[in-house]
């Protein structure tokens, strides 16, 4: 189908926009400028365009430590007492972008529809953290989840992951180092618009290189940043769709954006999936780019979107 007419306006609205209003595009800035001001342009677009949670019961930053330095993990309950499942929530950024303070809304808005604990990842960034550092960050907040389970109020059994775009990429990641390092058990992996192939051979990313806001010359750069030798970008734990076993691997809920460049490579992770005989659940956002199906607030079925996926947690976290 074609642009739903709600993303439309923002795309035209974005090309006409002068060309120093766009962060990506400001060669003349150094990383650290760049990031401030496209982390600043997206928690405005949250704000007026994304679903937001009420206050939590209770709401603490954690202070991590992963193999050589910190991170921090922001852990939101909605309810009072008892043991509750967890969502360990990956944020995107192409993996050089984000923070868990602009995802602090939809995290709260997720714990409050799933009433259970979500517990945020600040994984270290790109360039100045190459792969496999976010990887093993995030895979490190998945140990300590489990091993403070009692301490956090979370029922260490029931443990999901998930995350959008690169945090996509990095939930599939995590689900496959718990697998094959007999780590914390998962009873479901949500891939978002996921980067699954960092090779970038499908058809979709020619189709939608340009025009659509993530283009293909903008994924080449998250690439660099994240992983700047190509000897890496068929490590498994950089590009799932590599990994030489999809079996045991948790159930599954993909969701991908028909004008998106990662469309084919998140639909593809999918069948790999399903041919390794994991369960999966599937939808493609029609008319839509990505990631405007989480602007709740502008695209009438956006919400349907959202919903699959808290009824998919729901179905596994129970």
């Amino acid at each position: 189908m074609p642009v739903q007419p709600a993303v439309q306006a923002v795309l035209d609205a974005m090309a006409s926009a002068p060309r120093a209003a766009v962060p990506l595009t400001q060669g003349a800035l150094d990383i650290t400028q760049r990031r401030k001001l496209m982390d600043d342009l997206t928690v405005t677009s949250f704000r007026s365009v994304s679903e937001s949670g009420p206050p939590m019961v209770e709401e603490f930053t954690h202070k991590v430590p992963v193999a050589d330095g910190v991170i921090r993990v922001r852990t939101y309950r909605p309810v009072q007492g008892g043991e509750l499942a967890c969502y360990l929530y990956i944020h995107g950024g192409g993996w050089w972008l984000g923070n868990i303070d602009i995802y602090d809304g939809p995290c709260r808005a997720m714990a409050d529809r799933l009433g259970c604990v979500v517990a945020s990842v600040g994984y270290r960034l790109a360039p100045e953290h190459v792969f496999p550092t976010a990887a093993e960050d995030c895979y490190a907040a998945l140990v300590w989840v489990a091993m403070n389970a009692d301490a956090l109020g979370v029922d260490g059994t029931r443990i999901a992951v998930g995350g959008g775009s690169a945090g996509g990429n990095l939930a599939a990641v995590v689900a496959l180092m718990s697998r094959d390092r007999g780590g914390p058990p998962l009873r479901a992996q949500v891939l978002d618009i996921p980067a699954t192939d960092l090779m970038m051979a499908t058809p979709s990313i020619e189709e939608n290189a340009n025009g659509y806001v993530l283009t293909k010359s903008g994924m080449e750069e998250c690439r660099a940043f994240y992983a700047p030798d190509p000897a890496d970008w068929t490590n498994p734990y950089a590009s799932p769709m590599h990994a030489s076993d999809h079996s045991n691997l948790p159930p599954a809920c993909i969701t991908t954006c028909e004008y998106d460049p990662l469309r084919d490579e998140g639909e593809q992770y999918a069948m790999k999936l399903v041919a390794a005989g994991v369960p999966v659940t599937v939808q493609r956002a029609l008319g839509h780019i990505h990631g405007s199906h989480h602007m709740v607030k502008l695209m009438p079925d956006s919400a349907r979107y959202t919903d699959t996926v808290v009824r998919f947690l729901r179905q596994h976290l129970a």
